[in-house]
């Protein structure tokens, strides 16, 4: 049997959403599958940045705007709503959209922590969930649709910085990736995560503004992550090459959640 390295990690044709699409590493992702002829639907809280992001990615390839709040019910309703207008089905579902809240432990307020919940396991568990008709409408064992969870290196490590919520809700998402693929993968679902360490997005524009130099000193790989490392890797989990695989958290990151480089190290000390 031979293998064709083409049609195993071809996505043309598929069709996607992207929460959170319109910059940062949602946008990267968005980019990727519409370069390789993915039709892809885009969702942002802000209207035009994410007509404007759809817009730019149209002149590569099918790419549709549907702005929406995910964080609330009504929000989320009106978004399905309009991708059941669209489509009867959708093949891979990629929650990115998320948020942080800094603050230090003692003065950290409940207001904080709850946005930061409700953006990042709630509103993914919500829209998995009510979604869930669409992805699996003609998905089968041999030919998963996919759900691709955003979560990040700070489930899986204590950060040093004072993002107490963040951590433990990409912990949360990390596991709920885990559960959804025990529990979904005989109906025809596959469910990975991707921890990102740091990337440039306007989550991490302070730090990188301000800490570029001392972050990327660290990685053991000596730089942040590129588009094209996150394009890889969301292009993977889409296609057939990781139709065996599902529950997964993969650190993309440079190596940072394993520890400093070597050299930091040696300066440290």
């Amino acid at each position: 049997m031979s293998l064709n390295l083409d049609a195993l990690f071809s996505i043309a044709g598929k069709t996607a959403i992207v929460t959170g699409g319109s910059r940062g590493i949602g946008k990267m992702i968005a980019k990727a599958y519409v370069e390789n002829g993915v039709k892809t639907y885009i969702s942002a809280r802000k209207i035009e940045a994410c007509e404007k992001t759809a817009e730019e990615l149209s002149e590569i390839g099918e790419c549709i705007a549907i702005p929406a709040d995910l964080a609330s019910k009504e929000g989320r309703e009106n978004f399905i709503g309009r991708i059941k207008e669209r489509e009867e089905k959708i093949d891979i579902l990629v929650n990115n959209a998320g948020a942080a809240w800094g603050a230090p432990f003692e003065e950290y307020p409940d207001d904080g922590y709850d946005k930061v919940m409700n953006i990042n396991v709630k509103a993914i568990f919500a829209l998995t969930r009510d979604l869930m008709p669409l992805l699996l409408k003609k998905a089968s064992i041999g030919n998963p649709s996919r759900v691709i969870n955003i979560g990040s290196i700070d489930g899986l490590r204590v950060s040093s910085t004072d993002n107490f919520a963040y951590g433990a809700s990409k912990a949360a998402v990390h596991f709920l990736t885990k559960n959804l693929a025990v529990r979904m993968g005989s109906k025809g679902l596959n469910v990975n995560a991707i921890a990102p360490g740091p990337f440039e997005s306007q989550m991490m524009d302070h730090m990188l503004k301000n800490f570029r130099d001392k972050i990327e000193s660290e990685n053991p790989l000596g730089r942040i992550g590129s588009p094209e490392d996150m394009a890889g890797l969301s292009i993977f989990l889409a296609s057939g090459a990781s139709k065996y695989m599902t529950g997964q958290v993969i650190a993309l990151d440079g190596g940072r959640s394993l520890g400093t480089s070597a050299e930091a190290d040696l300066r440290d000390n």
